[in-house]
């Protein structure tokens, strides 16, 4: 005979399969400056348990107006549990939500992307909100955002637990991304209505670039032209009045305004979201650029390039990419990696990001640097990657990695080696914790081996290419004092900032420690429209935007350490999101290949100035960009 206590289970499962129908649907709106609306469980349906521990999964039915992200908090006793939801722009989806994301503290992935951004198939959700902790005594659901643009309503018609996840899906029988690529939810100002007016307007920026070519102040390498300094034939760095710069190849002073992810290819998840496309690029596209469609990817940027450009689009793209950057002003592209295939790349200044086998079997981005093999494997890697390049001008310098996820969590490293299989690396830390199990002891166990790990990479570097800037890791967020300490084997130190602008005084004590110019390696801002999403930093508009660029790149190059900042990224990423979930309105140029005019705009003015304003001849603009229509009027 089976008892009630034994039935509870099942009970739970048929309860969480119902769809929840008592108070829904709900709806909120939000608006202001800060915007949240909190529903008790009570209010959403009196079926919902309070202790959540037995499932898994947190299903949700909502409609969100706005691509803007929105935080979706677990009211408990010990406070708000929330993280940050990027959805679908009017489109009702199914949402199944991974509580463990609420529970345990991320993971150990290689860098901050892949540790906080997840990637679900009807919306992504990032990881780095506010807090972990048990769901055992959930009060409420809290939706809440941050200086709303439009006034997005967010509504919510069926919530329910389970177990198992039920799978996520967008419940609209209509595509949300037409044959470019665009988004169909939503309309603005320019979207590609016909392939006849998208050539008109490609022909029409084509013409504007040959007007433009024989316009600039810059020689070859994107120098000044008009300064002189020691040319080597590389690049090099070097203080000038108190003020630090780049040199170019032929001596002049260079600022590096760089831009990352310039290529022929922005590739979304196709395969089992095939509904959510009105057509998807032809297969054969692939096979000759890398691109197109592959796989479980889609790129309509590369379909669209095929159709601008023709069959030799390759070729093509690289020499129209080349005026683009000299005609807005951008001297410098990151390379994360890819062979350069000549006559198929921009021929523009480029920093070589070295990956693959630097972080290969790592905790956090920290591999095994006691392993045995460890120093021999990381002089092959940086053998094949640096070599073959050692003799070219046109390289900036190289990073030796990307936001290694590990600065501030050195406790929950330790205790990922300790958990892990037998290794030197977890010998080696259990022998040093016998001597003291403490977070200080945690922390000088991994600055340790971090030392290591830079000694070993840098010394190889300088074997196999001499004649290149080591541009340093490129940390994320605000490193700790001392492992900023441990940088000083670079040539430059770098850093990604992502705010409105570089903060001084973090400018001045980082350079206080490391006695080295300093690279910005990424930094952006975006707009919550075209069904994308703002991305980390936001603006109300794209003239604010633009306006954003400027304030950003000015008050940056003011600093006399700062030799350059470099934004994230060539154009936006696709709507229903890259290989992680990321659909930021990000780019310079849009999935079409057209480019945003007043981001070209503000680039052409800032970059015109920047000799004087790192000179500290002239002030940098003074005007902040503005987040939404609540922090315009406040401004």
């Amino acid at each position: 005979m089976k008892t009630l206590a034994s039935l509870l289970p099942v009970c739970a499962l048929l309860w969480a399969a119902i769809p929840s129908r008592a108070a829904l649907p709900v709806q909120t709106t939000f608006a202001g400056a800060k915007s949240e609306r909190t529903w008790s469980l009570a209010e959403l349906d009196g079926r919902l348990p309070a202790d959540w521990t037995p499932f898994d999964f947190l299903v949700l039915e909502f409609r969100a107006s706005s691509s803007q992200r929105f935080e979706l908090g677990l009211e408990t006793p010990k406070g708000r549990l929330a993280k940050r939801i990027g959805p679908f722009a009017g489109a009702w989806v199914r949402a199944a939500i991974p509580l463990r994301f609420y529970r345990e503290p991320p993971g150990n992935a290689v860098d901050l992307a892949a540790t906080y951004n997840q990637p679900r198939n009807s919306y992504w959700i990032n990881i780095g909100g506010r807090g972990i902790g048990p769901t055992t005594d959930v009060r409420g659901i809290t939706v809440a955002m941050d200086q709303p643009v439009g006034k997005p309503i967010f509504e919510l018609r069926a919530i329910s637990l389970a177990r198992t996840d039920p799978g996520d899906a967008v419940l609209e029988d209509a595509p949300l991304i037409d044959e470019f690529g665009q988004y169909t939810r939503v309309d603005w100002p320019g979207k590609v209505r016909s392939l006849e007016a998208l050539k008109q307007a490609w022909a029409t920026e084509e013409v504007a670039l040959k007007d433009t070519r024989a316009k600039t102040d810059r020689c070859s390498y994107g120098g000044f032209l008009g300064t002189s300094a020691k040319a080597t034939g590389f690049f090099r760095v070097e203080q000038i009045d108190g003020r630090w710069w780049f040199v170019c190849p032929d001596g002049h002073l260079f600022f590096s305004t760089g831009m990352n992810g310039v290529g022929t290819s922005s590739g979304t998840r196709s395969t089992g979201r095939e509904k959510l496309f009105a057509a998807l690029p032809p297969p054969n596209l692939a096979r000759s650029s890398g691109g197109g469609r592959s796989g479980n990817s889609a790129s309509f940027y590369t379909w669209n390039l095929q159709r601008r450009l023709g069959d030799d689009w390759r070729s093509r793209w690289a020499e129209l990419t080349t005026q683009r950057m000299a005609a807005w002003g951008f001297n410098t592209v990151h390379n994360w990696g890819a062979p350069r295939q000549a006559g198929g790349e921009p021929r523009v200044p480029y920093a070589l990001m070295m990956r693959g086998a630097l972080t290969a079997g790592s905790v956090m981005g920290l591999p095994d640097v006691y392993a045995e093999d460890f120093a021999r494997r990381i002089d092959e890697v940086v053998a094949g990657q640096l070599a073959p390049l050692r003799g070219d001008p046109f390289m900036l310098g190289y990073f030796i990695g990307n936001e290694p996820s590990w600065p501030g969590r050195e406790s929950q490293l330790c205790d990922t080696v300790l958990k892990g299989a037998a290794s030197p690396l977890r010998t080696k830390l259990a022998a040093h914790l016998a001597r003291g199990d403490t977070p200080a002891s945690r922390r000088e166990f991994v600055f340790g081996a971090f030392q290591r790990y830079l000694d070993v990479i840098n010394a190889a570097a300088r074997r196999h290419d001499p004649n290149h800037l080591s541009l340093g890791i490129r940390f994320g967020g605000s490193p700790h004092d001392d492992i900023a300490k441990l940088a000083r084997g670079f040539d430059v130190y770098s850093l990604n900032i992502y705010r409105v602008a570089p903060d001084r005084a973090q400018l001045d004590r980082l350079y206080a420690i490391v006695q080295r110019p300093i690279l910005i390696g990424e930094f952006h801002i975006g707009v919550p429209n075209r069904g994308l999403a703002p991305g980390l930093v936001q603006a109300a508009s794209q003239d604010e935007r633009a306006a954003g660029y400027r304030y950003y790149v000015e008050q940056g190059a003011a600093h006399p350490a700062l030799v350059g900042a470099h934004w994230f990224q060539w154009l936006d990423q696709p709507a229903t999101g890259r290989f992680d979930g990321e659909n930021y309105n990000i780019g310079f140029v849009d999935v079409t290949d057209q480019p945003y005019a007043e981001m070209v705009a503000a680039a052409k003015l800032t970059h015109a100035r920047l000799l004087e304003v790192h000179r500290g001849k002239i002030p940098p603009v003074d005007r902040k960009p503005r987040a939404s229509e609540a922090d315009i009027v406040a401004q």
